[in-house]
């Protein structure tokens, strides 16, 4: 066998200790987009520390030094999260205990305490993320740390890395069957098993119950996906995509927010405030986790959702006709829906009753109140004063723009007639103010529109970029109807997409080179989308409803968790049995000559002593000899002396014949 280059270089201590160094970096690195630039800052120097002094050969640190940098590292951690608790604390501080833990190993144990310490945090990767590419860097982590923990239990020739590394993944492999079984059939719960940490669900991103100027245009710049929509009939047209979300009717004078009226709240029974036209729009959606309580769907739900594992009686559609639900959504869930594009909201109330939609805070923008009310003077007729403010942004040079110029305390006043340009919320701001300074109800309602069909599993995607804001206005006769001002100052946001309102620059422009947004980028994008779909729909969105309903398509009706239970361990049993069917059938076989020699040994050992794995013939016959009477020794002699003629002599004889002759020896012995 030929040595590897890097063992004639380093020595097997150094190869295999730099080996565990690799793959500990290896399982840190899906936690540094997760902590904080300090603590991987302190890993990677704590780890090149470790690789110099193993590579120089000088002993590890002195518990005096690493005492204190323990300290100050808990110290850091303490004044960083203001807690020891906690998923990100927690994390935290098992990541700098891998890496202090490398400075600190003197025996076997603490071998054993860093590989475990490993696999421990390779699972707490999972609290960030659980996409395909997650599972595929744990997979490849726990196969480095198979690997590093092989290396130090060979004793004598070890072999090359390859041959290793190949074990490790055929030990990690032999799991697989098993992991999938457990997976299918393990009991499916609402909830998790165990307790998450309080701030398990931080960092979550969407839209919020607020709106202020440049905080949907930040948003609009992300490519994550916000929801998908699965349509059991045609899809609507692009301008139709309006994802109705929150409505904002409460203005402080800068921003925009949600008034939550709990007495608005109705049973769908007494929603007698909305009446539909023409046929309704059935959805299946599945939400990407906000950590936020409404829920989406086209203008204008008709119906309280049903999604799959909760209770009706969470969800209500208030008489804003948003879509709420009591606990936030902390993970992905699927929900079916129903909406009515044609329908007429509140067309029997009165500017009395809408009165909360008319109010303006004093002392802010003093130009747009006055030119509301030169447009009143013109127009009395609401409708007409409408189409004269979407004609005003049309006719007048307005841009539409990611990023717009920062706004002061009069914002509607500084983008009506400084700046003129912004992004959606701008605009949708700018007309609410007008609307509501010339004495019509109005109100900003925030949601997302259009949406990209995935070509490939056929999924309307909705990203973050196409978070939208637009305006409704409360008309005598006609109640509530959507009036988007974007749209008339870019139409083609609406009827197209942000991309070609607001062409991408540098990388981003990749995605959409041709005119219909078919690049080459673009289409592996939608591959891959439509890779992690299915993993979402069938893997992470695996619950109780779609294991029962597996089981029944296989044939198991009315299955209890009783039957499910043993149904596992007959699988588990079989698969075992599957796996070990190959080791059976490559287990060396003993010749004729042998299997005598093993009955005589077993003979032996239940007169005196039975014979050591390393005894030959000759040593073992040797220990008889003290312990055997003289005419049984005699017997076992000419026995293991013609063996050890016939199994080691260079002319033992026909087989047959020696063997005649040993088993009338054995006769003898016994």
């Amino acid at each position: 066998m030929k040595t590897p280059l890097f063992r004639t270089i380093l020595s097997r201590d150094k190869a295999d200790t730099l080996l565990l160094i690799f793959a500990c970096a290896f399982v840190l690195l899906p936690h540094a987009d997760h902590v904080m630039w300090w603590v991987n800052a302190s890993c990677a120097l704590l780890l090149t520390w470790r690789g110099w002094l193993t590579l120089s050969g000088r002993r590890l640190p002195h518990a005096m030094i690493l005492l204190p940098v323990a300290v100050l590292m808990m110290a850091c951690v303490y004044l960083t999260h203001r807690t020891f608790f906690g998923r990100e604390a927690g994390v935290t501080m098992l990541v700098l205990l891998l890496t202090c833990k490398l400075l600190e190993m003197h025996a076997k144990r603490d071998l054993f305490v860093v590989i475990f310490l490993g696999f421990f945090i390779l699972l707490t990767s999972f609290f960030y993320q659980q996409t395909i590419l997650a599972a595929v860097l744990t997979l490849t982590g726990l196969c480095l740390l198979l690997t590093a923990q092989l290396s130090f239990h060979y004793t004598g020739v070890v072999p090359p890395l390859r041959q290793r590394l190949k074990f490790g993944a055929t030990i990690l492999g032999l799991a697989i069957p098993l992991t999938i079984i457990a997976f299918v059939l393990f009991p499916r719960i609402q909830g998790p098993l165990w307790g998450l940490p309080g701030d398990a669900h931080s960092a979550r991103s969407g839209l919020s119950s607020s709106m202020s100027p440049g905080n949907i245009s930040d948003l609009a710049q992300s490519e994550e996906i916000a929801f998908r929509v699965k349509f059991t009939q045609e899809i609507p047209a692009k301008p139709l995509l309006y994802w109705r979300g929150i409505v904002m009717d409460k203005f402080d004078g800068r921003s925009w927010s949600h008034e939550d009226r709990r007495s608005l709240y109705r049973n769908a029974e007494e929603r007698n405030w909305i009446s539909y036209t023409g046929q309704p729009v059935h959805q299946e959606i599945t939400l990407e986790a906000n950590g936020q309580n409404w829920l989406f769907a086209l203008d204008m739900p008709a119906s309280e959702p049903e999604i799959e594992g909760s209770s009706a009686s969470s969800i209500v559609i208030n008489q804003q006709m948003e879509t709420r639900r009591e606990q936030s959504t902390q993970e992905r869930i699927k929900y079916k829906i129903a909406s009515y594009p044609g329908y007429s909201l509140e067309a029997n109330s009165s500017r009395e009753m809408q009165a909360h939609s008319l109010y303006l805070p004093a002392g802010y923008n003093p130009r747009t109140t006055a030119f509301a009310a030169s447009l009143r003077q013109q127009y009395q007729d609401d409708l007409q004063l409408v189409r004269a403010v979407l004609d005003y942004f049309r006719r007048e040079a307005y841009s539409y723009t990611l990023e717009p110029p920062l706004l002061g305390k009069n914002s509607a006043d500084e983008f009506l007639f400084d700046t003129k340009a912004g992004f959606c919320e701008h605009y949708a701001s700018a007309f609410v103010l007008l609307m509501r300074a010339a004495n019509i109800p109005a109100r900003v309602v925030a949601g997302y529109q259009g949406g990209e069909l995935n070509s490939i599993d056929g999924f309307l995607e909705i990203r973050q970029s196409n978070a939208h804001a637009w305006a409704e206005v409360w008309l005598e006769g006609k109640g509530w109807i959507r009036v988007d001002p974007t749209a008339a100052v870019a139409p083609e946001r609406v009827e197209r997409s942000l991309n070609y309102a607001v062409p991408r620059q540098g990388l981003a422009g990749l995605m959409n080179l041709s005119p219909d947004g078919i690049s080459f980028f673009n289409q592996m994008r939608m591959q891959w989308s439509a890779v992690n779909n299915s993993w979402n729909q069938w893997v992470l969105n695996y619950n109780q409803s779609k294991q029962i309903s597996l089981l029944n398509s296989l044939g198991f009706k009315k299955i209890d968790w009783a039957q499910i239970t043993l149904l596992f361990f007959i699988l588990t049993s079989l698969v075992l049995g599957l796996m070990a069917l190959p080791l059976i059938r490559n287990r060396p076989r003993l010749s004729a000559l042998d299997k005598v020699y093993f009955s005589f040994c077993r003979k032996m050992e239940k007169k005196t002593a039975a014979r050591a794995l390393h005894e030959g013939p000759s040593a073992y016959l040797e220990r008889l000899r003290t312990s055997l009477p003289a005419a049984d020794f005699e017997n076992a002699e000419r026995f293991l002396k013609l063996y050890a003629s016939a199994r080691y002599g260079k002319n033992p004889g026909p087989d047959n014949v020696l063997i005649r002759r040993l088993k009338t020896l054995l006769a003898a012995c016994r």
